[in-house]
């Protein structure tokens, strides 16, 4: 089973149309699996390209 390294919930924000109309979006942060030393997490697909940099250094 995958453990969740991050923190980061849904953005809450408003759409806006050209009638000036507010109707509440919710934007979700960019999830995947991926595999670190054997384990596998989810965490943020920028998270994981900085570990895999730290990794690799």
């Amino acid at each position: 089973m995958a453990t969740k390294l991050t923190a980061k919930k849904p953005l809450s924000v408003n759409r806006r149309s050209h009638a000036l109309n507010k109707t509440n979006h919710f934007q979700k942060p960019n999830l995947i699996k991926t595999t670190i030393n054997g384990q596998t997490v989810i965490t943020t697909a920028r998270e994981a390209r900085a570990a895999k940099k730290a990794l690799n250094k």
